[in-house]
């Protein structure tokens, strides 16, 4: 693949030759138009030839070239040539590595197929049924992947395209045989461990004394491949969209030729596009056509329309709502900011006797939220910048179809959870303000337990409200966080922990909320957290506990992949940890020692 540099210069210059022949041939526009029609038929000749490392590379040869303006038509001509054989050689590379991953698919399918019938142990007499089958085993497995259950109501004319369409996948299906299940002895069911016991036992049962071939080995494995059929299906696709955007756009240019020179050689060079390995292989729409087949067979139970809808999701529907709701809260989070600046000079708050012991106690408790709330902000900026520049980046971190949070989703939450923690705030600001609330010193200072205790419900609400998908989403990568290296490292899995090593702050305000409410007298508005030893211990553990993940997933991977970078990667967040305990012990204790001590690391 070419630099962007070098395709915008080589861009550059296919305008340059094309606007020099536009300017030469304007000048004889209407001479040529009273030249013989049969002469211009013949204009270029494309010949396939043989290059040093390659071959059916495309030359394009001149067999009536003009007088005026020939040697723009040579360059442009050339400049085409190139072009089309840098994206001929491309798509030949690309659907050589989508016919092997066929392959690859196709073995696994196998297995899958002879793992279905050992799970399901057929019995004697399903087994000796095979006389009447030379084709298909017949076992329970096989018995239910081919009944078809169709619930939807249709009409007769749907009715009889699903039908067709049926009979058609079923003739398609013919063609493969499953295998025999003495290929379960030359593979490995790969299960990854989802719990941090059954990683353990993983660890300590040898690889070979255990091969139960249990259901649960064949829920994973099914749920594996069908992720695997359905990635491997969106690459045939946008192979596919790849292969005739760029015939569309040979076409387009070979007409806007013949349009601007009124000469008719588009008839030639299309005539070799349409008969290169880019226009006459079928190979792709072939291969889409196997996957629907098999993941319909497969994976639905025979149900077409259920097959195609996982195979071919629809994009989500951008809503007026979610952005009417988005500019509602950030207006409302505005509104407050100024109600609490208005209540806090009306009070003269500021001049206060109790104002440091507030800056003290309540301040850290919605520093919190301010934390929470400028996270999801730049969160939301990552995904703005993702789509713009086509990041798949729901495909990248594993989002479930259609439940991935666009930036106007994370947009809409920021700001309202913002509105919740202002109007608590000015709630807290006003019960102090007013002689009739001010003995309620309890109630007033249980105001930010509250916020949280409302937050964390939200989070594990169970009901599907509120973006249930991504809110477990997040709790399973932080709990696969906190329980490194128990997990299989994934990608979201170190976004996330990478994401908190910043939020160290926030972390260490949840720790207050606990110390504050459970060791402090809250209602008295007072703490002696700083005094307490244990205190200064956890307020350097659960600063240590971000780098320290990402830490023992950086030595996961380095045992896993062998890469030495993770190595340097599990070094570097070392390193933070030694450097973030030093200071915070420099901060506790001061002295000469520690200062040396911090400077040092």
């Amino acid at each position: 693949m070419a630099t962007p540099k070098g395709s915008l210069k080589r861009r550059l210059s296919m305008y340059r030759a094309f606007s020099g022949l536009q300017s030469r041939y304007n000048s004889f526009k209407s001479s040529s138009l009273s030249n013989n029609n049969d002469k211009d038929d013949e204009v270029i000749l494309v010949n396939s030839v043989q290059q040093e490392g390659s071959e059916g590379h495309y030359q394009t040869m001149f067999l009536m070239s003009s007088e005026n303006g020939g040697e723009y038509e040579m360059v442009f001509f050339r400049r085409l040539d190139e072009e089309f054989n840098k994206v001929l050689t491309f798509y030949k590379k690309k659907v050589g590595e989508v016919k092997d991953e066929a392959d690859e698919l196709s073995k696994q399918m196998d297995a899958l197929i002879a793992l279905r019938i050992m799970v399901d142990k057929p019995s004697i007499e399903m087994e000796s049924s095979q006389v009447n089958d030379p084709i298909h085993f017949r076992s329970p497995s096989r018995l239910h992947m081919e009944a078809i259950q169709e619930v939807e109501l249709t009409s007769e004319e749907s009715l009889e395209k699903e039908a067709t369409s049926e009979r058609r996948d079923t003739a398609k299906m013919n063609e493969f045989r499953p295998a025999p299940l003495e290929i379960l002895d030359h593979v490995r069911i790969n299960v990854e461990p989802e719990t941090p016991v059954s990683t353990l036992r993983k660890v300590i049962r040898t690889s070979n004394s255990n091969l139960s071939f249990s259901r649960e080995e064949l829920r994973k494995a099914e749920e594996q491949i069908r992720k695997a059929f359905v990635e491997f299906y969106q690459k045939l696709r946008l192979l596919k969209s790849y292969c005739f955007l760029n015939m569309l756009a040979f076409s387009k240019i070979m007409k806007k030729y013949d349009k601007v020179t009124s000469r008719k050689a588009s008839k030639s060079y299309l005539e070799m596009v349409d008969k290169s390995y880019l226009g006459s292989s079928d190979e792709v729409s072939k291969l889409i056509e196997r996957v629907e087949a098999t993941f319909i067979k497969h994976f639905v139970n025979g149900n077409r329309r259920k097959g195609m809808k996982t195979l071919r999701p629809q994009a989500k529907r951008e809503t007026h709502r979610v952005t009417f709701f988005m500019g509602l809260f950030s207006g409302c989070s505005i509104a407050l900011v100024a109600a609490i600046v208005v209540s806090i000079r009306a009070g003269n708050l500021l001049e206060h006797k109790g104002r440091g012991q507030y800056m003290d106690n309540i301040f850290p408790l919605y520093s919190l939220f301010g934390f929470i709330v400028l996270h999801m902000l730049m969160y939301a900026g990552n995904i703005y910048y993702w789509r713009r520049f086509w990041v798949n980046y729901h495909f990248i971190f594993g989002f479930k179809q259609g439940t991935e949070l666009g930036y106007r989703q994370v947009l809409l939450l920021a700001p309202g959870l913002a509105v919740l923690a202002l109007a608590a705030a000015l709630a807290n600001l006003d019960m102090e303000m007013d002689p009739k609330t001010r003995s309620f010193g309890t109630v007033t200072e249980l105001i930010p337990l509250a916020l949280v205790v409302v937050l964390l419900l939200i989070t594990f609400c169970p009901l599907n409200i509120i973006y249930r998908s991504s809110r477990f989403f997040l709790i399973r990568c932080a709990w696969h966080c906190l329980c490194a290296p128990l997990y299989k490292v994934a990608l979201p899995d170190f976004f996330l922990a990478d994401q908190i090593t910043s939020q160290v702050q926030a972390i260490r305000s949840l720790q207050f909320y606990v110390c504050y409410y459970v060791w402090g007298n809250f209602r008295t508005r007072s703490n002696k957290c700083q005094e307490s030893s244990v205190y200064q211990i956890l307020y350097i553990v659960v600063a240590i506990i971000p780098f320290w993940s990402r830490f023992i997933q950086c030595l996961r991977c380095l045992f896993e992949e062998k890469d030495s970078m993770q190595g340097l990667n599990s070094l570097k967040y070392f390193s933070t940890i030694v450097a973030l305990v030093m200071r915070t012990l420099y901060d506790q204790k001061r002295g000469t020692f520690w200062k040396v001590m911090a400077a040092s690391t």
